[in-house]
C-alpha cells in the first residue's frame, strides 16, 4: 500500500520568479510523485494513456487543495529534478512521471536492447531473498535498473548499506526478456532471475 506523504499543508509564495529552493522542491516532487504515480484521483484526475495527465487540469485540481501550484513550478520540478521524474509532452500541455507508478497504466514505451550490464541498486537486508528469488517489481510496474553505478549505489543507500547488483541485461535480452527505457534514462523490465544476478 502507497502511503500518503505528509506535505500537503505547506503554504508558500509562487515561484515563477525566484529560484526554488532544494526543500520545496523536494515537496512538490513528492506531491507529484503521489499524485501522477500513485492516487491520481484524490485530485479528481484520470490519467490518460503513456500516463500523461493535461497540465491545465492538474494546476486547476491543485486549487482546491492548500499546495498550489503555478506553471513555472511544474517547469522548474522537470528541469531540475535530480532522477528526471517527470517529462512533459513536446508542447508542456500534459505532464506526466516517467516511471514507478503503482495505478494500473501504459506508458507506451517501445522495447529496446539494453547494453550489457546494467546495475540495480537495494540495501543489505534483501540481498538473500533476491538471491534466492529473483529481483521483482512489488507494487510497481517494472524493475528499474541504471546504467551508472554510482547511480545504483545512491539509490541503495537509501535503506541503510547499499548492495549493488549488476545484470547480465544483454544476455536477459538474447534470452527473451523484454526491455524499455524511460524518458529520464531509466531501464524498466518485468522480472530478473538470480541466474542473470552478481553482486558487485
Amino acid at each position: 500500500m502507497i502511503e500518503k506523504p505528509q506535505f500537503f499543508y505547506v503554504h508558500r509564495n509562487s515561484l515563477a520568479n525566484k529560484k526554488m529552493q532544494s526543500q520545496q522542491l523536494i515537496k512538490i516532487s513528492r506531491f507529484l510523485s503521489y499524485h501522477l504515480r500513485h492516487a491520481p484521483e484524490k485530485l479528481g484526475l484520470e490519467l490518460e494513456p503513456g500516463g500523461w495527465i493535461s497540465t491545465e487540469k492538474l494546476l486547476k485540481a491543485c486549487q482546491n487543495t492548500k499546495f498550489t501550484l503555478t506553471f513555472s513550478d511544474l517547469e522548474t520540478v522537470v528541469k531540475d529534478n535530480d532522477k528526471q521524474r517527470f517529462s512533459f509532452n513536446e508542447a508542456k500541455t500534459k505532464i506526466r512521471a516517467n516511471q514507478g507508478h503503482s495505478v494500473n497504466i501504459d506508458l507506451q514505451l517501445e522495447p529496446l536492447i539494453p547494453p550489457v550490464i546494467l546495475y540495480h541498486g537495494t540495501h543489505q537486508k534483501v540481498v538473500k531473498t533476491i538471491l534466492k528469488e529473483g529481483l521483482k517489481k512489488m507494487a510497481r510496474h517494472h524493475v528499474h535498473l541504471s546504467e551508472r553505478k554510482e547511480t545504483a549505489l545512491k539509490v541503495g543507500s537509501r535503506r541503510g548499506k547499499p548492495v549493488i547488483f549488476v545484470i547480465k541485461a544483454q544476455q536477459m535480452s538474447e534470452d527473451g526478456c523484454i526491455f524499455y527505457c524511460s524518458d529520464n534514462g531509466v531501464w524498466l523490465v518485468d522480472y530478473i532471475d538470480p541466474k542473470y544476478l552478481t553482486i558487485k
